[in-house]
């Protein structure tokens, strides 16, 4: 199969969305994640710009251990002088630098010509070249730039040494159409075209960066640039997720990657977490709903086969499993199925009875949880828990050092601790945790909205880790502590037995 090389950003493109900034820690963590994905090339920052991206580019080449490190540039001598120090313990080291190819850029931001411009790229991939033997370069706005100009650049900077060529879509303006014609252009009108690499690097400003990336890579581009979630500057970038499993899915294309797409699922959520940026419901891959079905009719076909609605195994990017959401268009299957995960088998005349109650509810409420289904058929949830919360007393409030008082009941026997926290939740949980001795870390930790009163019930969600696996908890009250706290409980009983 054709070998794409995967070109991620995440931690240089992704990190200039504004609030999404990161310290060098938490850059080597993600650059780490991408090293055990499969990425390979990290581009980890801009040296020149700033302090901290120098650092964050030192750091990050000393961390990661076969990703070639990747650090940007603008086409000056400074610049690049900065990249080659900031690479100076990389193992596999490359210099990104370029300019400006459109008219828009020649004339309005430089103030050039056209062939001022080329001379100008072709000097700078030579003088990166005394540094290093990879040396990118990009064509900043080529999706605007004129097919035979660009074709005269792209030559040129090959000829002076370019290993790769990046041609972007700055503006995400192109159509695939056109992206793609851009490529197959480059590709038979280029002499030497094909002793350097052509990339795509596209942005979604009109919602076509992963089409535009796809165009190009079926007319001859063999490195995409991508970031995880896609985030990035304005609307975004190309998506990984989406690329890889593009190319998974459509095995005709005949083209593979080095991504082990298993480890989609978790790279997608650190980045989220450290960043600050929720992922939409709705993203493709990676949102909440990418695998959840809440129509009767697509339930019902799921159950009989997943591929009756899914082209995804959601366990190849590393998502347990689909999820069957159940609301008032959910059919008896799709009831059926949660109830026997639920570890509770119904006769048919009680499951119409149980369904038509269902309804009712479902009409009442946006979505239907687990507690609710069990409550319907006359089982409490919290019945069969092992560990109870028998009360919960909270001090809380501005100047005052937030203080919990817990008591649980663990299999009949009572057991009372108090905590101190950041918060009222933060204050009850560690009160637990001083009851139930274990090793566990809260990695997720969501309040469902509250829309009609302050007297609604509030519904918390949590996700925890313990010895390695993620366990699933769920709290619904009126006081949003308390269902923390619920939450957190129905956790722990997952694994405590």
């Amino acid at each position: 199969m054709n070998r794409l090389f995967i070109f991620d950003t995440t931690l240089r493109d992704g990190e200039q969305v504004p609030g999404c900034q990161l310290n060098t820690v938490e850059k080597i963590q993600v650059a780490k994640a991408l090293e055990a994905l499969g990425v390979d090339v990290i581009e980890a920052g801009f040296p020149v710009s700033s302090p901290g991206d120098f650092n964050s580019v030192v750091e990050i080449s000393k961390a990661v251990t076969w990703p070639t490190i990747c650090a940007l540039t603008r086409g000056v001598q400074k610049d690049i002088d900065a990249a080659a120090e900031a690479l100076q313990y990389a193992k596999r080291k490359r210099i990104h630098t370029g300019i400006g190819t459109s008219d828009y850029h020649i004339k309005h931001k430089f103030n050039s010509t056209r062939e001022e411009i080329l001379e100008r790229a072709v000097a700078a991939v030579k003088y990166a070249k005394k540094y290093v033997e990879d040396v990118e370069f990009y064509c900043e706005d080529a999706g605007r730039t004129d097919n035979e100009y660009l074709a005269r650049v792209v030559e040129a900077v090959i000829k002076a040494g370019a290993t790769v060529v990046n041609i972007p879509d700055t503006t995400g303006y192109c159509l695939p159409s056109e992206f793609g014609e851009k490529f197959k252009f480059l590709m038979e009108n280029v002499n030497g075209v094909h002793n350097a690499i052509l990339s795509t690097h596209c942005h979604n400003d009109l919602g076509m960066a992963t089409a535009n990336t796809i165009a190009g890579v079926v007319n001859g581009a063999r490195q995409v640039e991508v970031t995880i979630n896609g985030i990035g500057e304005r609307a975004g970038n190309t998506a990984l997720e989406e690329v890889a499993m593009i190319l998974k899915c459509h095995k005709g294309l005949n083209i593979d990657t080095n991504i082990n797409t298993q480890k989609i699922y978790s790279t997608s959520r650190l980045v989220s977490s450290l960043m600050n940026m929720p992922v939409q419901a709705n993203k493709a891959i990676v949102g909440r709903n990418a695998f959840a079905h809440s129509s009767g009719i697509h339930q019902d076909g799921v159950l009989k086969n997943r591929e009756s609605y899914e082209i995804i195994d959601p366990k190849d990017v590393g998502i347990d499993d689909n999820a069957i959401v159940l609301t008032a268009r959910s059919g008896r299957a799709a009831l059926k199925h949660r109830l026997s995960v639920l570890g509770v088998e119904l006769s048919q005349e009680k499951l119409d009875n149980v369904y038509e109650e269902f309804l009712k509810l479902a009409d009442r409420k946006k979505d239907i949880n687990d507690d609710d289904i069990l409550i319907l058929t006359g089982k409490d949830l919290t019945a069969s828990h092992r560990i109870k919360l028998d009360y919960l007393q909270v001090t809380s409030g501005k100047g005052v050092k937030s203080v919990a008082s817990v008591g649980l009941d663990i299999a009949g026997e009572k057991f009372e601790a108090a905590a101190s926290g950041n918060g009222p939740v933060d204050a009850a949980i560690k009160a637990v945790k001083q009851i139930i001795k274990r090793e566990m870390v809260l990695q997720e930790f969501t309040i469902q909205a509250i829309n009609r009163g302050s007297d609604d019930v509030g519904k918390v969600h949590m996700q925890i880790l313990h010895n390695g696996a993620v366990y699933y908890g769920f709290g619904a009250n009126t006081d949003i502590v308390a269902a923390s706290v619920e939450a957190y409980i129905d956790a722990v009983n997952k694994f405590v037995k």
